[in-house]
């Protein structure tokens, strides 16, 4: 699917193309959705570029996701997508900025795209080109970046009370620290994976800073790329103090864990020395010798129980005293 944007009475008017249909002449974005190999041959042939396959827009080499291209610079990225769901994910977006037009190829749908479409139907520079549109994309991204840091920093904190709250040891601990360590491992993936879209717009930021003399940059759009890049290094300072929180909270949780298995082991411990004794004292009133004064002594029952009993609360009574319970 292909759409291509054009600026007009002050607004980016959407028009989505047909099968047959020609590129509007004023569009200053393309964006291809999911594109077809018919698609791909009517932007090819409209701005002269090569639009790359799914298959080479995730490659992982820095030469492959950011070069220049008779002209064109070939601009990958990784967006994160779904981050308020069960399994967020990162999308692989390619910029290709061609003849002052703007195309993104593109198989999810990043809420920043989304954002960008809204923003600029109500306002729009007349004067808006495909490099000046590309930065305002970005600039998009990084603050839809920094609003899921954000939410998860709260949600780690949340975490972090549950984990460490002042209340005494009850039944379903253990179910309840089996939820906290899936939560605090689907942040942690949602780090990792805000942590990677951030390189990766990093490196593509700081391409167009390098190319900045190329593009012909104005004075404000230079000083948006600093700002951007500003950003890009904050957000992922911030990233590795969340990273170093969530691992602390997993040791954290896991020893909390390793000392309620060490209560349940203590039970059984105290359990087996408050037995012994009662079990001894009945082991031997249990012989069967013969001659066994005690045996004929009209109390012996009751005082063999009272003995028991005695044997079993004294060793009880002494874990107490030591604080051993």
């Amino acid at each position: 699917m292909i759409t291509a944007y054009s600026v007009r009475a002050g607004a980016l008017v959407p028009h989505r193309l047909g099968p047959d249909e020609a590129l509007p002449p004023d569009a200053v974005w393309l964006d291809l959705f999911k594109p077809g190999e018919g698609e791909d041959r009517i932007v090819e042939a409209a701005l002269g570029i090569s639009v790359p396959t799914r298959e080479e827009m995730v490659e992982i080499e820095p030469s492959s996701r950011l070069r220049v291209e008779n002209g064109a610079r070939y601009m990958t990225a990784s967006v994160i997508c779904n981050s308020e769901g069960e399994l967020p994910a990162l999308a692989e977006v390619t910029f290709i900025l061609a003849g002052g037009r703007l195309a993104t190829v593109r198989y999810d749908e990043p809420k920043p795209f989304k954002v960008v479409v809204a923003t600029l139907d109500r306002t729009c520079p007349d004067g808006m080109k495909g490099d000046r549109l590309l930065l305002v994309m970005l600039d998009t991204i990084i603050d839809r970046a920094a609003d899921i840091i954000e939410r998860l920093s709260q949600e780690i904190d949340a975490v972090s009370h549950q984990v460490f709250e002042r209340e005494s040891a009850r039944a379903g601990d253990s179910q309840r620290f089996r939820v906290i360590l899936k939560q605090l491992g689907r942040r942690g993936d949602l780090a990792s994976k805000a942590r990677e879209s951030l390189v990766s717009i990093g490196r593509l930021v700081t391409f167009l800073a390098t190319e900045g003399e190329a593009q012909r940059f104005d004075k404000e759009q230079r000083a948006l790329l600093k700002s951007m890049q500003r950003d890009v290094a904050s957000l992922s300072d911030h990233l590795t103090y969340l990273g170093g929180k969530i691992t602390f909270l997993l040791d954290a949780t896991l020893g909390m864990v390793g000392i309620e298995q060490n209560n349940i082991i203590k039970i059984f411990a105290v359990l087996s020395v408050v037995l012994m004794p009662p079990t001894l004292i009945a082991s031997v009133y249990g012989m069967n010798f013969q001659h066994m004064p005690e045996l004929d002594e009209r109390w012996g029952y009751p005082l063999a129980l009272g003995a028991m009993a005695l044997a079993a609360v004294l060793p009880y009574l002494f874990f107490k005293w030591k604080k051993w319970l």
